[in-house]
């Protein structure tokens, strides 16, 4: 029998405050994990779908992209692991019955807890022209309709396929290929807006715009550095490593604006020592920086090591024969302004000497970031930065060190491998000329920020998204909604519920999609996906559970059958594709390097790893061959009197957009949303109590007035001059032209703001 979801919950009078806690995880995590599982699931259900999470004969996470080890515990996944999979496999379901009951501006009030909380999405739902419900529509009316408004486009430029972290290796490079075989680039994903910044400064310093660490890297360092990220939160399973890697002997920097329970103390739940001892301490130095100084901090380490009189404080034979520009580093690093430095991070010198002590005692340094450093205006220089510190000791091609980049969303990394990307390299689209005979569109497509601008300029009419909630997941909330409401169609692939069906187009499609915990039968057989993870390794992911509707269809076979109502006269074999996934990953073999024989080598246990240039050999597959040392400008980010520098952050009950519950525990938030942490020191100069009501108003050269009303004010040890909000609340703040240089990321980790009492 259905679950009955709980009532709406906007209503943030019940909230209630304590002290954030000084450790994760423990007998709490375990409890809130079973309890969220118990209520979306039942027992039974429970048992039978977290013992398959993660395992090699399992399904993967729909949660992070986290790596498993080759040794997995049985109860490989986390409390946030457990909740997305709660989320998913829910026996709550919404019905044609529900639509009925509640128009689309109806759903539009309600909050994003309330709507992720009706269950399972159960058949396709149509919207037409001019009505206030949804209604069911058989599968062949929604894929003809679909067609049939895509090709009455004027340009296959006006349509926008946009694409979630949750998406498979398989259905993402078929998506790709259809859009391109459509005859169009605009290909914007969720990359967009978080690891973009990564993947741009990467690719330009050391050829590849990936981490070059494994799992076995983080075991065998002697420094590991933690910055702009709370993996407590966002990565769970991250803090395992961490404790292993203590164990071994690491030691662990943690960079960050906020003090994150997980980074301070670890109960394992999984060992004695976390369950009735007092867990291991993982950071041993932490550096709580003012937002936007991270590059500051890397340049200042940088400066002290050209100075440094330790006799291997530089490793000279490694930057003689595999780095470029050292001397216009060198040179620019030396004219470092000590005052701009300790401005920017709000640390002191002595904070940062120590840090060099840290430095000059490890042999092997892996650095890990996310969103932390991703979101500012320049995090490609900082990232950049990032890596010039790494490559002075030689710490990247060497096992125990290199660069991380943490993702988030399963898949993300491997959607981008399969060729979702709105600027494409030439070699992939050689390779699927020659694959599929064809010549795919060579014009650079639309990313998330400008396919966002080109509906709100009437430039784009359609809207399709394969997963995600693309109304929550961006910035500039109320110009985004009014984006999507300018097109002639929107479409949403999606499990559940999200903001993004009641924000809609003329037409509006809701097409209901099998989650991972969920067998895929198809003409052929049974089949199973592949996703890559954080650290790329490429595994498969084999559901199990019976579909939560007989009406639902894969990612693949929706894209498939789109295909051949909108491509009549296309030669490439939609049919086989859609009926047996082999077909599809025969097909990426002879396309995307590193996949050759990915049929059997997926097949293997654990899956295989894809190889990376400057990891496996020392080799830099750049412009001029070897690691790019750069030269990135520092400029303090000054914040006006009565102003403070926000980011936008996750609760501990939530993944992305998707919000499991109104609890933030390790923040001591309980029962609410609309909170805005704010130090102590800070807020007596602003003259606000702690606990008062106020306004975010964000400011930005356009002089428009953003506005986030009646958010409880906490007192909370931040940085001074800094505060934090949860995301999506806070994203109507961000304006749609704030974004990061290069990579066009949204800048929702420095946002100017003002506190006005309600």
């Amino acid at each position: 029998m259905a679950r009955q979801a709980p009532a709406d919950d906007f209503d943030d009078t019940g909230m209630r405050v304590s002290k954030p806690k000084a450790w994760a995880a423990g007998v709490p995590g375990v409890t809130a994990a079973l309890r969220q599982s118990y209520d979306q699931m039942g027992a039974r259900r429970t048992a039978l779908t977290l013992l398959r999470v993660n395992q090699k004969q399992g399904f993967d996470c729909p949660g992070c992209a986290w790596p498993e080890g080759d040794h997995r515990h049985v109860a490989e996944f986390c409390e946030n692991g457990a909740k997305a999979v709660a989320e998913e496999a829910t026996t709550r379901r919404v019905t044609r019955e529900f639509f009925a009951a509640h128009t689309v501006a109806e759903l539009g009030e309600r909050s994003d807890h309330w709507l992720g909380q009706q269950g399972r999405l159960t058949e396709p739902m149509l919207k037409r022209a001019g009505s206030e419900h949804y209604e069911p529509v058989s599968w062949d009316e929604a894929i003809g309709l679909l067609a049939s408004e895509l090709t009455a486009l004027d340009s296959p430029d006006e349509a926008v396929f946009y694409t979630s972290g949750r998406t498979s290796n398989e259905a993402a490079f078929a998506y790709q290929l259809f859009a391109r075989a459509f005859g169009t680039n605009n290909l914007p994903d969720c990359s967009n807006m978080c690891h973009e910044s990564s993947g741009s400064a990467l690719g330009e310093t050391i050829g590849i715009g990936k981490g070059s660490v494994l799992l076995e890297d983080l075991y065998q360092a002697d420094l590991i550095f933690v910055v702009g990220q709370n993996p407590g939160t966002n990565h769970p399973r991250m803090l395992s490593a961490l404790e292993r890697a203590k164990k071994d002997g690491a030691r662990i920097v943690a960079v960050n604006p906020l003090p994150e329970a997980g980074l301070m103390r670890f109960k394992n739940p999984q060992r004695a020592s976390g369950v009735t001892g007092r867990g291991t301490a993982l950071a041993d130095r932490f550096l709580q920086i003012r937002l936007n100084g991270d590059l500051a901090l890397f340049q200042a380490l940088n400066r002290l090591l050209l100075e440094s009189d330790a006799p291997d404080a530089l490793d000279r034979e490694f930057l003689d024969a595999h780095t470029h520009g050292f001397a216009e580093f060198e040179a620019h690093v030396r004219g470092l302004n000590w005052d701009d430095v300790l401005e920017a991070t709000g640390l002191t010198r002595g904070e940062i000497a120590a840090t060099l002590g840290d430095v000059l005692a490890a042999k092997r340094i892996v650095v890990c970031w996310a969103m932390g450093l991703t979101q500012h205006r320049n995090s490609v220089p900082t990232i950049r930065e990032v890596v010039n510190f790494l490559l002075l000791r030689g710490n990247i091609g060497r096992p125990g060190a290199g660069v991380c980049p943490v993702r988030g969303h399963s898949n993300v990394q491997g959607d981008r491998t399969m060729g979702i990307y709105e600027k494409p390299k030439p070699e992939f689209l050689d390779a699927l000329a020659a694959e599929f005979s064809f010549e795919p569109p060579r014009e650079n497509g639309l990313d998330t920020v400008d396919a966002i601008r080109a509906m709100r300029d009437g430039k784009a009419k359609v809207f399709f998204g394969m997963g995600g909630n693309f109304v929550r997941a961006t910035p500039d909330s109320d110009v985004t909604e009014k984006a999507l409401r300018s097109c002639r169609l929107t479409a949403q692939v999606s499990t559940k519920l999200n903001r993004s069906h009641a924000v809609t187009g003329e037409l509006a499609l809701i097409l209901p999609t099998l989650g991972r915990t969920e067998r895929d039968e198809q003409a052929s057989g049974t089949q199973f996906v592949s996703v890559e993870d954080s650290m790329g390794m490429v595994h498969a992911s084999r559901g199990r559970l019976a579909p939560a509707s007989g009406h639902l269809l894969s990612e693949v076979a929706i894209v498939c059958r789109l295909a051949r109502a909108a491509l009549p006269g296309s030669s490439i074999a939609w049919d086989a594709m859609e009926r047996d996934y082999d077909v599809i990953r025969d097909h990426v073999s002879r396309v995307v390097p590193g996949f050759a024989d990915y049929n059997a080598r997926v097949r293997e246990p654990g899956g295989f790893t894809l190889p990376h240039a400057p990891r496996d050999e020392r080799r830099f597959p750049t412009a001029t061959g070897k690691a790019n040392l750069t030269v990135n400008e520092l400029e303090v980010l000054r914040v006006p009197e009565g102003r403070l520098l926000l980011q936008t952050v996750r609760s501990h009950d939530q993944y992305n957009t998707t919000i499991y519950g109104l609890d933030d525990r390790y923040r001591g938030i309980k029962a609410g949303r609309r909170v805005v942490f704010v130090n102590p020191a800070d807020l007596a100069v602003l003259g606000i109590a702690d606990g008062a009501t106020v306004d975010l108003v964000s400011e930005w050269s356009d002089g428009v007035e953003r506005r986030a009303p009646a958010f409880r004010v906490v007192g909370y040890p931040t940085a001074r001059g800094c505060a934090a909000a949860y995301f999506p609340e806070t994203n109507v703040l961000v304006p749609l032209d704030s974004t990061a240089d290069v990579s066009n990321t949204p800048t929702s980790k420095s946002v100017i703001v003002r506190l006005i009492p309600s």
